[in-house]
C-alpha cells in the first residue's frame, strides 16, 4: 500500500466506524503501542472530519500481558499505557497496524479490561495478512494481504527520514529481507 491507498483504506474505515456505532458520540479509539498509536491518532482526525467532534483516544501497552513474554523476550521493556477517559459506556475500537496470528489483539483486550467494562469492543486494522492462532476477526479492515508465515508486513507511517507511508510485505525466510509487493 503506497500513502495514497493508506488514506483511502482509513477514510472509509472511519466511515465504517461512524456508521457502525451510530455516529462517534460513543466511540473511543484505543491504538495498541507500538503500530496502532498513529492509526489510532490518524482515525479520529478522519471521525472529527466526518462527524464534527473528537473522540478520545488511548495507548495500550501489551508487553506484560502477552503469552509469550518469557520466551520471547525474558526482559521486556514496558511502555506506557495511556487511558486518560474511562473506557465504560464506551465503544471502544481497538486499532493495530497488522492482523497476523491474533496474539497482540488477545493482550490488548486483556490489557483493555482491566481498565473497566467498555460497551464494546472492536477490531481495526491496517493490514489482515491472515495466519490466525487464535478465533480473533477484525471489524474493520483497510486491506487483506494474502502472505506466508514467513513473510512479515511491515507499515511504515510518519518515517523519520521524511519518506512516506507504505505497507510491505517483505521476505523473512533468508535473513535478507527484501521488498516483495506492496
Amino acid at each position: 500500500m503506497d500513502a495514497d491507498e493508506i488514506t483511502r483504506a482509513l477514510r472509509r474505515m472511519a466511515g465504517e466506524i461512524a456508521e457502525r456505532n451510530g455516529g462517534a458520540a460513543r466511540v473511543a479509539l484505543v491504538g495498541i503501542r507500538r503500530g496502532g498509536v498513529p492509526l489510532a491518532y490518524r482515525l479520529r482526525v478522519l471521525l472529527r472530519e466526518l462527524e464534527g467532534r473528537d473522540v478520545p483516544v488511548g495507548t495500550l501497552d501489551i508487553n506484560l500481558y502477552r503469552d509469550d513474554t518469557a520466551t520471547a523476550n525474558p526482559s521486556p521493556v514496558v511502555g506506557r499505557s495511556d487511558l486518560h477517559f474511562p473506557i465504560e459506556d464506551h465503544d471502544v475500537v481497538l486499532v493495530d497496524d497488522v492482523l497476523f496470528t491474533g496474539r497482540t489483539i488477545r493482550a490488548g483486550i486483556d490489557a483493555l479490561l482491566d481498565y473497566g467494562r467498555p460497551s464494546s469492543v472492536q477490531l481495526a486494522v491496517l493490514v489482515d495478512r491472515g495466519h490466525r492462532e487464535l478465533p480473533i476477526q477484525p471489524d474493520y479492515v483497510g486491506r487483506v494481504v494474502s502472505t506466508v508465515r514467513n513473510e512479515r508486513v511491515d507499515v511504515v507511517l510518519d518515517a523519520d527520514d521524511g519518506s512516506p507511508d507504505r505497507a510491505l510485505v517483505l521476505e523473512a525466510a533468508s535473513g535478507d529481507s527484501g521488498e516483495v509487493r506492496a
